[in-house]
């Protein structure tokens, strides 16, 4: 059984609680009270023990506020809260660092890859291609730092070989996400970065060779183009309700994906890392995830 630290939380992200709860199940009591519904709301819909991830559990936590800690500790089943995140070593096998403040990550990820151990990251890594290499530069090891968008874990915004067939050589690609760029454009980016690169195997596809950005308001929307005359329009719509949807148009025919379900995302990826950590999986090609992070910069430019 490997045991996990999980450390927490940002602000409007309440991953510490459904992430622990996916390894550990959950105190509906306890849970009821998470100060983020949607979070109970997938979680009461699921069957505990037989949908948790089985080969690891959350056994230590670290938010910056010990009440905080001990009320997500209560509600996820975690079994020791500590006072400083550095406690965490020598008591764990590898990191959820459960937040999405990139602009901590360098500081917060650093002790832990230092001292070898296995690092989840939450998404984005990073917005720069300076800071995200600064943070991959710390491996001491192959395979130690994993991170990603769990929506690319998402089985609904994947072409299967059917869909495939269906829309022929892909042309365009339209995609929409609410709230902002930095945090939340990665959510669709990657997804269709994977889908360019045929699940990280042609990376040569998703070289970006122009890009155009229009902002209004707090909503932005990026063009990008790719390799064999290939454009996508990425939008991020701030405060304007729209489900998450990734639009595909090929030569053949056209095909819509709408995220569904946020329990199978987040579970896919966490099992991603164990599988990782297990040495029974592969990792995320460093080379994509640096080119997802490039849209990300580049859209701010």
């Amino acid at each position: 059984m490997i045991k996990l630290g999980i450390i927490g939380m940002s602000k409007r992200n309440g991953h510490p609680y459904s992430w622990a709860a996916i390894f550990n199940g959950y105190n509906k009591k306890f849970m009821q009270k998470c100060p983020f519904p949607v979070i109970p709301q997938y979680l009461f819909e699921q069957t505990f023990p037989k949908d948790s991830i089985k080969n690891a559990k959350v056994t230590h936590i670290w938010t910056q506020d010990k009440k905080l800690s001990e009320h997500i500790a209560k509600a996820s089943n975690i079994e020791n809260v500590v006072n400083k995140s550095s406690d965490l070593i020598g008591k764990v096998d590898a990191i959820l660092l459960a937040r999405d403040d990139y602009q901590n990550h360098y500081k917060m990820s650093k002790p832990f890859i230092e001292a070898g151990l296995p690092i989840y990251i939450d998404k984005p890594l990073s917005i720069t291609i300076k800071e995200a290499k600064k943070i991959l530069s710390l491996e001491k090891y192959k395979n130690q730092i994993f991170t990603c968008s769990a929506l690319s874990f998402a089985k609904e915004l994947q072409l299967t070989e059917k869909d495939k067939n269906k829309i022929g050589q892909i042309s365009h690609i339209d995609a929409i996400i609410i709230k902002d760029w930095n945090k939340y454009g990665i959510h669709i980016i990657e997804p269709v970065m994977k889908i360019l690169s045929n699940n990280y195997k042609n990376l040569e596809n998703i070289k970006i060779n122009k890009t155009k950005t229009e902002t209004t308001s707090d909503k932005k929307t990026v063009i990008f183009k790719f390799p064999k005359n290939i454009s996508t329009t990425i939008s991020t719509l701030g405060n304007t309700k729209s489900p998450i949807t990734i639009r595909i148009f090929g030569e053949k025919g056209f095909k819509e994906l709408k995220f569904k379900d946020t329990f199978l995302a987040f579970k896919n990826s966490l099992q991603k890392f164990i599988n990782i950590v297990e040495k029974k999986d592969t990792n995320i090609p460093q080379e994509f995830t640096l080119k997802v992070i490039a849209a990300i910069e580049k859209g701010n430019k």
